[in-house]
C-alpha cells in the first residue's frame, strides 16, 4: 500500500510538472510572437524564460517554443484573458489563461469556480484588490548568514520597493518593468534567486478553515489541472495546522 501512495504520489507531481512545463512554453510562445526572439528586447520573454529556468525547465523546450513563434511551424494565435470570480468564503481569486478558444476557456473557467464553491464576476470585480509586482524570492537556507536588514537595504538601493520575510524566504518586491534590472543588480552582489516572476499580490489575506479551505484547495487543484489557466492569484491563507487536518 505504501509503494502504491508513493507512485500515486509521484505520478501526480511528474503530471503537475509536466503540466508546468506545457504552460510555459506557450508564454514563452505568446511573448516571443508578441515582442520578438531576443529576450533582451523582450521583457515578457525574458521573465518568461526566467520563469521556466527556474522550474529547470530544458533548454530544448524553451528553444522549441521561440522557433515555432518565429515561423518555425503551425502558427496559432492565443489571447490572454483574466478571469475574475469568488470562492467559497468570499476570497477573491484571479485566473489568467492563455486560449486560443475564448468560448471553451470561458466555460471550463466558470464551470470550476460554480462546482466548488464559488461564482465567476465581471471583469475587474476583484483585480482592485490586488497590486501588479516584480516578485523575486532568495532561499534563506541557501543564505543562512543573511539578516533582514542587509537584504532590506540592499535590495532597496538596487530599485526595490519593499522586503516580504518568512521563516523561508526573503521576497523582495520590485515595480513589474524594474523585476529584470532589480535582479540584475543583486546579482552583481552575489545573490541567487529560487524564483523571479510579475504576478499580482493581494493587498490584504483571508483566514479560512474547515470546509471552505477544502473546497479552495480542490479550486485551485482544478485550475491547474486545466490547460488554458496559465496563473491562479488569490487572497486566502490557511494555516499549517489546517493544512495536516486537510492532509
Amino acid at each position: 500500500m505504501k509503494f502504491k501512495l508513493f507512485k500515486d504520489r509521484k505520478g501526480k507531481a511528474d503530471q503537475a510538472k509536466n503540466n508546468k512545463f506545457v504552460k510555459l512554453a506557450r508564454e514563452i510562445y505568446v511573448q516571443a510572437r508578441k515582442g520578438g526572439p531576443n529576450p533582451e528586447a523582450n521583457f515578457g520573454l525574458k521573465t518568461a524564460i526566467a520563469s521556466a529556468r527556474s522550474i529547470n525547465m530544458p533548454v530544448d523546450n524553451i528553444d522549441r517554443a521561440i522557433k515555432k513563434a518565429i515561423g518555425g511551424g503551425e502558427e496559432v494565435d492565443y489571447e490572454e484573458i483574466y478571469y475574475e470570480g469568488y470562492g467559497p468564503g468570499g476570497v477573491a481569486i484571479m485566473v489568467k489563461c492563455l486560449t486560443d478558444n475564448r468560448n471553451r476557456t470561458a466555460a471550463d473557467v466558470r464551470s470550476i469556480y460554480n462546482k466548488r464553491g464559488g461564482n465567476m464576476g465581471e471583469s475587474g470585480c476583484v483585480s482592485y484588490m490586488f497590486d501588479e509586482k516584480g516578485v523575486l524570492v532568495i532561499d534563506r537556507e541557501a543564505f543562512a548568514d543573511l539578516d533582514e536588514d542587509t537584504v532590506m537595504m540592499q535590495s532597496l538601493e538596487a530599485g526595490a520597493e519593499d522586503l516580504s520575510v518568512s521563516e523561508e524566504s526573503f521576497e523582495i518586491l520590485t515595480h513589474p518593468h524594474e523585476v529584470e534590472a532589480v535582479k540584475s543588480e543583486l546579482e552583481a552582489q552575489g545573490y541567487t534567486f529560487a524564483s523571479s516572476e510579475v504576478r499580482w499580490i493581494p493587498q490584504n489575506t483571508i483566514d479560512v478553515e474547515g470546509e471552505n479551505a477544502e473546497k479552495l484547495l480542490k479550486m485551485m487543484d482544478a485550475f491547474e489541472d486545466n490547460d488554458d489557466v496559465q496563473d491562479v492569484y488569490n487572497n486566502f491563507e490557511i494555516s499549517d495546522e489546517e493544512m495536516e487536518r486537510i492532509g
